[in-house]
């Protein structure tokens, strides 16, 4: 966190908003009926990431910022969930390029996370 100066520098945040940009995409064909179903609550989960990672950037404070990295994740494994939800629901089974990008996110909150705590 030294050297950076915004949370926007962070490149976890910057895969965090394209993953947004691919669930807006990737929900653009599920049923109109699963407006406010299933395609609000993925996007909802997605957005919930990089604004996460944002607000504990905000805070100040390294214990508030793991844990707004630990929500951040949560939200993944909710998106995630919600994935195969609509692959099973044959709403659309090109899950792949956003699957990979969960795990790639994972993995870097988890790294982030780990080294700010090696910090003390």
């Amino acid at each position: 966190m030294n050297s950076i100066k915004s949370y926007k520098e962070l490149i976890v945040w910057q895969k965090a908003i394209l993953l947004v940009k691919e669930i807006y995409l990737f929900t653009g064909s599920f049923p109109e009926e699963e407006k406010y179903g299933l395609i609000s609550q993925m996007r909802r989960s997605t957005i919930s990431v990089p604004s996460n990672i944002a607000e504990g950037w905000g805070r100040m404070s390294k214990k508030n910022y793991i844990q707004f990295l630990r929500t951040a994740g949560g939200s993944l494994f909710e998106l995630e969930t919600q994935i195969i939800i609509s692959a099973e629901l044959n709403f659309n089974k090109n899950t792949e390029n956003i699957e990979s990008l969960i795990v790639e996110i994972s993995k870097m909150l988890n790294a982030l996370i780990k080294s700010l705590n090696d910090r003390e």
